[in-house]
């Protein structure tokens, strides 16, 4: 499939058109001829997974959609409307990212400072979001390791994102450093944050349960010069919880998806 770029019905929410990357002058492409168009979808949200191998451009698309970083050649517009010009849109790192001689409720309140709202404002609509991810009673704590755990680190990350911009959330490996049992309980906090607020998620793993466990739809990227060429759609119910894990379909399309990604593979 050499393009994974289809109108529906809904709005387009996300849009990546003919998008190039190269480091050189164009004599070598790191990224070429890659495009994808997210829609949105009213009272559902999206939950995008990106798998590829490494060094395929993954954190790059996202480096985009966030405004990070320029392509080299393509479009990127965000609600019909080029990046620069579009809302905010911040990313969850696998490194933790918050500042740590700030507390947790001054990091999670920073990007309503910049847009001018109350101090009491502010605080109140962080500390909504501080409940809601549970951290409520670390809210004064410095937000710094090992004060915090890396798991409560990534709870503000997440809060963060959610109180800068609610309708995206870009995710870059966000649990790749935790432990498995706090792994585990994190992609069940984004799976009920995502019901709760429909947001368009796109979330950049390595992990394919993981990736099966959160995902509408997984897009794979083939090594450079990169571009998608594989989209599975999750026909699971959209609420999943761990008895999810052990049914027959979530088996299965962990098969397929691994079965993809050894396809992909072999493509160079």
């Amino acid at each position: 499939m050499d393009h994974i770029f289809t109108d529906g019905a809904n709005p387009n929410i996300i849009e990546l058109r003919n998008i190039g990357q190269s480091y050189d002058g164009g004599h070598t492409w790191i990224i070429k001829d890659l495009e994808l168009l997210i829609e949105d979808k009213p009272g559902q949200g999206e939950f995008v997974v990106v798998l590829g191998m490494s060094g395929c451009g993954k954190s790059t698309l996202l480096r985009y959609i966030a405004g990070l970083q320029e392509p080299t050649e393509g479009e990127v517009l965000i609600c019909g409307k080029p990046v620069h010009e579009a809302k905010r849109v911040s990313m969850v790192f696998q490194q933790y990212s918050s500042l740590p001689w700030m507390t947790v409720l001054e990091n999670v309140s920073l990007a309503l400072k910049y847009e001018g709202i109350s101090k009491q404002e502010r605080e109140e609509r962080a500390m909504e979001l501080i409940k809601l991810v549970g951290l409520e009673g670390h809210e004064r704590k410095f937000a710094q390791y090992p004060t915090l755990s890396g798991g409560q680190l990534q709870r503000i990350a997440i809060a963060r994102s959610l109180i800068a911009n609610p309708e995206i959330i870009l995710m870059d490996e966000p649990f790749g450093a935790l432990d498995i049992n706090t792994r585990l309980q994190m992609q069940d906090l984004l799976a009920e944050i995502w019901e709760k607020f429909h947001s368009t998620v796109i979330f950049v793993t390595h992990d394919i349960s993981e990736a099966v466990y959160l995902g509408d739809d997984i897009y794979i990227m083939k090594s450079p010069p990169s571009r998608f060429v594989r989209h599975i759609k999750v026909d699971l119910p959209l609420h999943r919880n761990k008895a999810t894990k052990r049914e027959q379909r979530f088996v299965e399309l962990v098969r397929e998806v691994e079965d993809a990604m050894l396809e992909v593979a072999a493509l160079g």
